[in-house]
């Protein structure tokens, strides 16, 4: 019998890889989805035909039981969260809800189903916020800097707290930035090769952003979704740090996108006060040094590569859609 894996937040980026990397070694996949009148299936549109998608929501506990009662998995990647900083700010009591306290009702959940089923949590480099020591290891103390990095710290240590009180084999991976294509666009990677393309094919003149000097471990999406997988076939449940190790600026990174699309970055950024954070968190580094010993997990692609590919991808997008 092939292995059977539930994902939430299937619909997402993440979901959306990780879905395709389970298929391709053979699991059935279960998707759980969030009634909605707007559910987006965009980013598994290809892969729709393959997949089991079942209603449920990290909100309701019932309904994650009567999914995991149903369809039995032995493996839960929990994806699903309110996972774009910015909005935090303006709705922390929803993200405190989704992105901290779901993560509670889905290991409950699963407590009371079936303990065996090994768990995988999307904690995040956010929770290391105003960093204590860089680069950032496992151990490092965590001291968020927004509502979003409060959650994912809660989501983070109610996962170590099952494990450890009732023995299950549940795992966090501490991703640091990863990013695609089929990133949001409201993530500022891909806000920057979407705008870029805009401008590229004349559709814009110019791109509003914030705090340039801001530091951060960018990576593929596409990569870290095998760390993900990696973390729930190890014999013994651990936390891991899944990072590229080197940091880019934004400037960094516009300079890198423009340059792409043939245009000089000088001539379309445009600093605006609006897309600053309350609290900023100003350099994020990872040392993914115990993923690539204990799970020989490696990045592939570079971040020039990432961009690129990212601001490719969006002037074909694009341009199709003005033809």
């Amino acid at each position: 019998m092939p292995r059977r894996a539930m994902i939430t937040g299937i619909t997402g980026q993440d979901g959306s890889y990780l879905a395709e990397l389970l298929l391709a070694n053979g699991y059935e996949v279960i998707g759980m989805v969030r009634r909605s009148s707007t559910v987006n299936f965009e980013r598994i549109a290809h892969i729709q035909d393959q997949l089991t998608l079942v209603p449920g929501d990290i909100l309701d506990e019932v309904s994650m039981i009567q999914v995991l009662r149903e369809h039995r998995p032995q493996e839960v990647y929990n994806l699903a969260a309110q996972s774009f900083v910015q909005t935090s700010w303006s709705q922390p009591v929803l993200t405190g809800e989704v992105t901290a306290m779901g993560v509670t009702r889905i290991l409950d959940a699963i407590r009371l189903t079936d303990p065996e089923i090994r768990f995988y949590q999307a904690s995040s480099s956010e929770m290391f916020g105003k960093v204590q020591e860089t680069p950032q290891l496992e151990s490092t103390p965590f001291y968020p800097r927004s509502p979003y990095g409060v959650a994912k710290v809660y989501g983070h240590w109610i996962t170590v707290n099952y494990r450890e009180s009732y023995h299950m084999h549940a795992s966090s991976g501490i991703l640091f930035n990863h990013e695609s294509p089929r990133r949001g666009l409201e993530f500022l990677p891909r806000k920057v090769s979407h705008g870029v393309a805009r401008i590229k094919l004349g559709l814009d003149k110019e791109l509003r952003l914030g705090n340039l000097d801001a530091k951060r471990d960018w990576g593929y999406a596409g990569d870290y979704v095998r760390a993900m997988w990696a973390m729930l076939q190890q014999d013994e449940p651990q936390d891991y740090v899944v990072a590229t190790g080197e940091t880019h600026s934004v400037r960094e990174l516009c300079e890198v996108a423009f340059d792409r699309a043939g245009l000089e970055m000088a001539d379309h950024v445009v600093i605006d006060e609006q897309f600053l954070r309350p609290a900023e968190v100003d350099l994020l580094v990872g040392d993914a040094t115990k993923a690539r010993e204990k799970i020989g997990w490696e990045t592939e692609m570079s971040f020039e590569g990432l961009v690129q590919m990212m601001v490719d991808a969006d002037i074909d997008l694009l341009a199709s859609q003005t033809r």
